[in-house]
């Protein structure tokens, strides 16, 4: 696995390793055809498509739908959470900085039993406990935890924020990032070394049972049922890991609220798409965005026309 697809879904995996795998929701999958959920918010000279991604899919699912491919036809650009996670130079050197500690190795931090779960998780990865020693808990964490999505069936190349970035650029959209690789690493490279172990402890925990918790959020996404969302993800991870869900949900959709009030204070038209958990529940950013531009769900449930999106 590429550094670069390890961080263009380490958010949507992580975070519910966080605080969320095990968490025994169900939610019963749908017969209906696929409406992911999409807003809108308008005033006199601009218009910003609100749409959540999830950074891994299974290859078989078409999830477009008319709205989504009118909307993107419809805008100037594309505002992702990273404009670029294919860059492979702006990562490595993060790994390098941030993701590193030789002086501190797992094999110290951890206790021998656990270690030894280490290195069998890691040997899933093609690797191995004593490769992967020098690596800081939250960064083995994090590569343990992008290995889930193949094990449920689930393909990083299909990722809809990939599948938007691909058509963006066949429409010839400006494309740009809400925050940069750099933002994402120093952000979990700075929780606690103690948050960190009890990440890297829970996704060891979880590991088996984590290909299910994920099929639970696609097919919640994939619904666009939002209340879902939340309860299989957000709830469970606000009650286990507070100071995470502040770090990763609450604080970063303040920042984006910003950054799309400004946007609305511009013209034209954007279509923005973030993680579908940062657009549930009551931490969300359309709540978060300030009442005089209240969105406007286009799809929520229900039965959708397909789409024309053209495939990549």
């Amino acid at each position: 696995m590429t550094l670069s697809i390890l961080f263009r879904q380490m958010f949507a995996v992580a975070a519910l390793a966080l605080g969320v795998l095990g968490s025994g929701q169900a939610t019963a999958q749908s017969s209906l055809s696929p409406r992911p959920a999409i807003w809108v918010v308008r005033d006199a000279d601009s218009t910003i498509y609100l749409f959540g991604t999830i950074h891994f899919m299974r290859p078989d699912t078409d999830w477009r739908t008319d709205e989504t491919a009118a909307a993107l036809v419809a805008s100037q650009t594309l505002v992702l959470e990273v404009a670029n996670p294919d860059d492979q130079a702006a990562v490595i050197p993060l790994i390098q900085q941030y993701g590193r500690s030789p002086e501190r190795p797992l094999s110290t931090l951890l206790s021998a039993e656990e270690f030894r779960s280490f290195d069998i998780a890691a040997r899933r990865l093609g690797g191995s406990g004593a490769q992967m020693d020098t690596l800081r808990p939250w960064l083995a964490g994090v590569m343990l935890s992008a290995a889930i999505p193949a094990r449920g069936g689930f393909d990083p190349a299909s990722g809809v924020d990939l599948v938007l970035r691909a058509e963006a650029n066949r429409l010839r959209l400006r494309v740009t990032g809400l925050e940069t690789p750099a933002d994402q690493v120093r952000m979990l490279s700075g929780f606690p070394e103690a948050g960190q172990l009890a990440f890297l402890r829970n996704t060891l925990e979880t590991f088996d049972q984590a290909p299910t918790e994920l099929g639970l959020l696609a097919d919640a996404w994939t619904r666009g049922d939002v209340e879902a969302i939340a309860r299989v993800t957000l709830e469970p991870m606000r009650a286990r890991s507070p100071a995470v869900y502040a770090a990763v949900i609450i604080e970063r959709n303040h920042r984006w609220a910003d950054q799309i009030s400004r946007m609305l204070n511009g013209s034209g038209t954007t279509f923005v798409a973030v993680g579908a958990l940062h657009l549930a529940g009551d931490d969300s950013v359309q709540n978060i965005l300030p009442v005089r531009w209240p969105f406007v769900a286009l799809s929520l449930r229900g039965q959708p026309r397909q789409s024309s999106l053209a495939r990549p």
